[in-house]
């Protein structure tokens, strides 16, 4: 299952960068024998006077045909890593050739779009500036992969 890490706005080289390329190398490396991977950020351009509306076009339109899609959202399950592992599990054995981890721009995602997504999971109550949410997922991506193959990375 293709991975792909679906946001608004560009993030420009430095350590958050940096994190997350070292971590999506993680990832596909010990996801590729478990059927995950590979990931890669696609990100979309802020729109002036476009509003979450705009952003939500921009996003739908990036989005693989058939997609599962999890909107990474402050209302959504706060879940353990080990519960985000067995989640990206049972979404790899549906047959899914793509999940999409969508990130909204400042204002978040579109309430119609975040409605239309397969599932929503939040970092927490508090809110994280997006470029560290884009940290976050990939380390948990690897996280998870790490989990599934029974990998020492994960100390629960």
């Amino acid at each position: 299952m293709r991975v792909h890490i679906l946001a608004v706005g560009r993030l420009r080289a430095g350590p958050e960068k940096t994190l997350i390329d070292d971590y999506l190398a993680r990832f596909d490396r010990s996801g590729r024998g478990l059927g995950l991977g590979p990931a890669r950020v696609v990100e979309v351009e802020e729109r002036k006077g476009g509003g979450m509306a705009g952003e939500a076009a921009l996003l739908r339109r990036a989005v693989p045909k058939g997609a599962v899609i999890c909107a990474l959202d402050e209302r959504g399950e706060v879940e353990t890593s080990p519960a985000f592992a067995d989640r990206l599990g049972i979404w790899r054995d549906s047959g899914r050739s793509d999940l999409v981890l969508m990130i909204g721009g400042a204002d978040g995602i579109d309430p119609v779009l975040r409605a239309e997504a397969d599932h929503a999971v939040s970092f927490g109550k508090m809110v994280w500036p997006h470029m560290l949410v884009r940290v976050m997922v990939a380390e948990q991506l690897y996280r998870a992969a790490s989990i599934l193959a029974g990998g020492p990375y994960h100390r629960a």
